[in-house]
């Protein structure tokens, strides 16, 4: 017994992974995601393992992650792969407090993000 198993949400060609918790800002890591967008993966990959920026790291990972469900889970040809979507959200922010002059104090937000990348197969017109 037990409950019916969920309908699959995404197509039969494509494959997503979800990271949460990122250290950064949402808008910062979408100026980052935004280059990826619609590239093929291999070159998607380049563009994150030469990128200069500190959270390109954890970008690839995910990229490398939503590759290897395409690949083990769903059958698809890494070769014939590209980033469809890639999209950032809120996650949880901390609230911190500095103190400030006159005994008042000054606000720090230290956001989070969740980065979620789908990946897709191209199919061959032939």
């Amino acid at each position: 017994m037990g409950k019916p198993k969920n309908q699959q949400r995404r197509a039969e060609n494509e494959a997503q992974a979800v990271v949460r918790n990122l250290r950064i800002s949402p808008q910062k890591l979408n100026l980052l995601v935004s280059s990826i967008r619609g590239k093929k993966v291999e070159k998607a990959l380049a563009d994150l393992t030469f990128s200069r920026k500190r959270i390109a790291h954890d970008v690839k990972k995910a990229l490398e992650s939503a590759i290897a469900n395409a690949e083990n889970n769903h059958g698809l040809d890494v070769d014939a792969l590209i980033v469809s979507e890639a999209f950032v959200g809120k996650n949880m922010t901390l609230k911190r407090w500095k103190p400030r002059a006159r005994g008042r104090v000054g606000r720090i937000i230290k956001p989070f993000s969740q980065l979620t990348v789908i990946v897709r197969e191209l199919q061959e017109s032939a």
